[in-house]
């Protein structure tokens, strides 16, 4: 796993995240698609990756999912999925995740977690000290120690 500077790809992560956004919206007018993830958060390093939140209300998600499979995309197995989550990733060569969240659900936590991080530099700061210390490891070591630095942020540990 290699991690990027914000100056190497947050460019490219904004202008692919305006072309989904439009096709989004587009397909799915009444839906909030919202950048999450490190390219979302000034000065974040990454791994040059896409995240995108897409809030549906919660008797629609599963249709939802299925319009947006439509788009390129396809239900990314072994991650959580509930009736209020389904990650979606590409079956393109874009690097792109979506996260269909029921709207006012647990899951907005995404949204949470980058506002966070966007109004709190130094917790920036620590987020991309996290990511440099674990560039090499393997993906699970990884996740874990992001999921406990999330965690921590939300207030959940």
């Amino acid at each position: 796993m290699k991690f990027y500077p914000a100056e190497q790809y947050q460019t490219a992560c904004h202008e692919k995240f305006a072309r989904y956004e439009r096709d989004i919206r587009k397909l799915i007018p009444n839906t909030r698609v919202e950048h999450v993830g490190a390219s979302s958060i000034p000065s974040a390093v990454s791994k040059g990756d896409l995240d995108i939140s897409v809030g549906v209300e919660l008797g629609e998600l599963e249709d939802v999912i299925g319009r947006l499979t439509t788009l390129g995309f396809k239900e990314k197995l072994d991650t959580l999925r509930t009736p209020e989550l389904c990650m979606l990733e590409s079956t393109s060569s874009d690097d792109v995740a979506l996260q269909v969240v029921a709207n006012g659900s647990e899951f907005e936590c995404f949204l949470t977690f980058r506002d966070k991080l966007r109004a709190t530099p130094a917790l920036v700061e620590q987020y991309n000290a996290l990511k440099v210390s674990c560039e090499g490891w393997p993906q699970e070591e990884y996740r874990e120690k992001k999921a406990d630095f999330i965690e921590h942020v939300l207030g959940l540990k």
